[in-house]
């Protein structure tokens, strides 16, 4: 099942990146400027948080492989 409006989306990124050789931050800086230069708003996810670790379970490793205290 051909889909065409990915068809589309394919070739005009396909065309996009080879006016710039293929090159990723060439690429890239461009949808930044084309970003840059339009008069929609855009959204900005900030870093996504981490996991705090878990808490130790106070078991040294040494003490377990060997088994000593």
């Amino acid at each position: 099942m051909e889909d065409h409006i990915v068809e589309e989306v394919r070739r005009i990124r396909e065309e996009h990146a080879a006016k710039f050789n293929y090159d990723i931050d060439a690429i890239f800086a461009d949808y930044k400027r084309l970003e840059a230069e339009s008069s929609r708003r855009h959204l900005s996810f900030g870093p996504r948080r981490t996991a705090k670790p878990a808490k130790p379970l106070g078991i040294n490793a040494t003490e377990l492989l060997t088994g000593t205290k």
